[in-house]
């Protein structure tokens, strides 16, 4: 998962819970193998090799079962959650901060939208050579809740699954106290700009400082809009709950793509409990308690 991760589940049992442990740790790197674009013998790497073929390919059901659920962000989200757009890291570089070339970003955009795809299950088609798709926007999410539901169909009362900040609990602690969760600051790792407690369901927060750089006093996010293939200039992170990792996460990917006006309108339709941090540090709040 390139990033700190935590499982922990109690049980009367200590064998009993290790041995969930290494079930669910398990099954989240099973995920990361099978939609990894790092890895030549994953099946999103085998739907990529096949960018051109107008036959496509097969999927098995729970590939399709993504993409059922991608084409619908793409779609509730008016194109700005899209999974197609993960070519343009061939242009950008974040590690060595450099901005592209105009001309450079301009012509990867034919090759990214949702809507040049052919799906009908279970056959996937990319046709234009050099499509590729990235499950970078939720995979982490999809993974946490899928090691959870191991856990609780184990019938584990109390957990947590924590892949690098994207949370889904399984119960309160072990006493029945909720978990305090901390809200990472922006603009200094280190430290909480908020925090709330949550004994189930997941929180997860998108945000633009972990991969991100200024040049001549310009801010350059990581979250890339697939409409133009520039960053995005919106909220510095948006923290979002939900019952489930996967519906958090896409929320928040989602906000921060939108910019701040249209992002805060985004969070207010769905009517789940947000929190945004503006570029200044300013902290924003939805109307749905809790956060």
């Amino acid at each position: 998962m390139a990033c700190p991760c935590r499982i922990q589940v109690f049980h009367a049992d200590a064998a009993h819970a290790r041995q969930l442990c290494e079930r669910m740790r398990d099954e989240v790197l099973r995920i990361e193998a099978k939609y990894s674009r790092y890895r030549d013998d994953s099946a999103l790497s085998r739907i990529n090799r096949s960018a051109g073929d107008e036959r496509g390919v097969v999927v098995d059901d729970e590939t399709a079962a993504l993409l059922d659920y991608a084409a619908a962000a793409w779609r509730e989200s008016d194109g700005k959650f899209d999974p197609t757009a993960g070519i343009l890291r061939r242009v950008w570089n974040f590690r060595d901060r450099i901005v592209p070339a105009a001309e450079a970003v301009s012509a990867l955009l034919p090759n990214i939208g949702w809507q040049r795809l052919h799906w009908q299950r279970p056959r996937l088609s990319l046709p234009l050579p050099g499509m590729e798709l990235d499950f970078g926007g939720f995979g982490k999410e999809y993974a946490a809740d899928s090691a959870a539901g191991i856990g609780l169909q184990a019938g584990i009362l109390s957990g947590i699954v924590d892949l690098g900040g994207d949370v889904r609990l399984l119960g309160p602690q072990p006493d029945g106290r909720p978990w305090r969760i901390g809200i990472r600051d922006p603009a200094q790792a280190t430290r909480a700009i908020a925090s709330l407690t949550l004994e189930r369901g997941a929180i997860a927060t998108s945000g633009d400082y972990e991969r991100s750089f200024e040049l001549r006093g310009q801010r350059y996010s990581h979250l890339l809009d697939p409409h133009d293939g520039w960053p995005v200039q919106g909220y510095a992170s948006v923290s979002v709950l939900a019952g489930q990792c996967l519906i958090a996460g896409t929320a928040t990917t989602t906000a921060v793509l939108k910019g701040i006006e249209d992002g805060r309108k985004w969070l207010e339709s769905l009517g789940l409990p947000w929190l945004a941090v503006h570029p200044d540090g300013r902290i924003e709040r939805g109307q749905a308690p809790v956060i």
